[in-house]
């Protein structure tokens, strides 16, 4: 998922919200027209203070319907089906408030209002939308938010997608390369091009390609974290993430990696800030203390960075209260030999000689990981998910682990609160990639009252 696209969605709403009110607005003011009133006198005495009172909360429950009505979806559209959705989200809006005059008409008795605010509002988000609409479209003409793409397929549906991209750039999709097949040296030469510049997407538009060159383009897309879509045809999959659009009246699906594309990204940013700041003005008082216990304990300085691999493997600083001797990362290769995890590319080792005392009472109740605090309040990690890995651990990963890396690391997760370190890693793998293609906000709360449960029981710690 772009930014270009999270952004424009994200704007969408404070802005629908206040079209709305304006519509509300201009109705209220429409009753008190001389016009109106010649024709129908004014027997509605409810303050425009009063009625801002109720519309104010009758508008979020808009915003609700818009929601569950699709005009957030971050599915690229035509406009029509957006003039389509705002009639029924409007329509279905305004159905509802007449319903609870009904039964309440205290509310307010003006039927006028009701039915002025249901033209205007329709007129007004319909003219909002389109400019928004065309908005997007220049910037992707002139190349901003621009999806890259690579189209794998040499039958006419994939030549005739290829000159309809190519002939309409206001679509917001550029090809960058055409590859007529799916080989391995098609996937080297991918790989090699991906280093050089940016690739988003790749599409399937031949429905013709052999199964096995479907299933290697598939995996490929889901381990090296790039998006996948493919014309409709006999290409079987038992993912439940995907979504339908077309391109030019051809069905076209999108398999997503995880369901945090999209708002799920966005609620799930939310939280993970208003939870970091709160606990980095919580964490001051701890900091001072156990600072003070890492200092008497050992010469260095209180807080260590690591670099981890995050999300799409780029690389970040990860912070830690330092519970090992100063510079400890170089005396890892002196003590490999004695790494007691064989089952994947992890080191673990039970007594650490580099562990200090004050180390081992913070890692024991796992008080060294909290200024990760200020890496999800950075955007490198998020409260929930994979646990960070060393560039050295991840370069390692077979080509199915590399899933990991679809979503921002986490400071708990479900292989923390599953078994913690005792956990093989494949086992390690599975919980997050599970994780991962069924997020929910649910399932982040779950984790969070796990994580305090293994905290205090001190379950698998080390």
């Amino acid at each position: 998922m772009k930014k270009f696209d999270l952004v424009f969605n994200a704007i969408l709403v404070p802005i629908d919200y206040l079209v709305l009110l304006g519509a509300a607005i201009v109705s209220y003011s429409l009753r008190f027209d001389s016009f109106v009133t010649q024709i129908r006198p004014v027997i509605f005495d409810m303050s425009l203070s009063e009625y801002l009172g109720i519309v104010y909360i009758i508008l979020i429950a808009c915003i609700a319907i818009f929601i569950l009505s699709g005009l957030y979806s971050f599915r690229r559209k035509a406009l029509w089906e957006e003039i389509r959705e705002v009639l029924f989200a409007i329509s279905t809006a305004t159905l509802i408030i007449m319903v609870a005059f009904f039964f309440d008409a205290n509310l307010f008795s003006s039927r006028f209002i009701v039915i002025a605010f249901w033209i205007l509002a329709i007129i007004f988000i319909v003219l909002e939308r389109s400019i928004v609409f065309f908005v997007k479209k220049l910037f992707y003409f002139n190349g901003y938010g621009v999806k890259r793409v690579i189209v794998i397929g040499e039958d006419n549906n994939t030549l005739n997608l290829i000159g309809m991209l190519k002939h309409y750039p206001s679509f917001g999709f550029r090809v960058i390369e055409h590859l007529k097949m799916f080989t391995e040296k098609e996937a080297n030469y991918l790989t090699t091009l991906r280093a050089k510049i940016s690739i988003d997407e790749v599409v399937q538009g031949d429905v013709n390609l052999p199964s096995d060159q479907k299933e290697a383009l598939l995996n490929y897309c889901q381990e090296n974290q790039l998006g996948f879509k493919y014309i409709a045809s006999l290409l079987q999959t038992k993912m439940s993430n995907f979504s339908i659009n077309t391109m030019n009246g051809v069905p076209v699906i999108e398999i997503r990696h995880t369901r945090l594309d999209g708002w799920g990204r966005i609620i799930k940013r939310f939280y993970d800030l208003i939870l970091s700041i709160i606990g980095c003005i919580i964490l001051i008082p701890i900091t001072i203390i156990i600072g003070l216990g890492i200092k008497i304990n050992s010469r260095g300085p209180i807080f260590v960075k690591l670099q981890r691999v995050g999300i799409k493997g780029v690389k970040f600083n990860l912070y830690k209260y330092r519970s090992m001797v100063d510079k400890a990362h170089s005396m890892k290769e002196e003590i490999m030999d004695k790494n007691e995890r064989q089952d994947g590319p992890l080191f673990k080792m039970k007594n650490d000689p580099r562990v200090t005392i004050i180390g081992k009472f913070i890692r024991k109740w796992s008080i060294d990981e909290l200024p990760q605090l200020f890496n999800v309040l950075k955007g490198d990690m998020s409260l929930v998910g994979p646990r960070p890995h060393e560039p050295e651990e991840v370069a390692k990963y077979e080509n199915s682990q590399r899933k990991l890396l679809t979503i921002k690391p986490g400071i708990t997760g479900m292989a923390q609160v599953s078994g913690r370190s005792d956990l093989h890693f494949d086992e390690e793998v599975k919980l997050d990639s599970y994780y991962i293609e069924n997020w929910s906000v649910w399932l982040d709360m779950q984790i969070f009252i796990k994580t305090i449960y293994v905290v205090l029981l001190r379950k698998g710690s080390a």
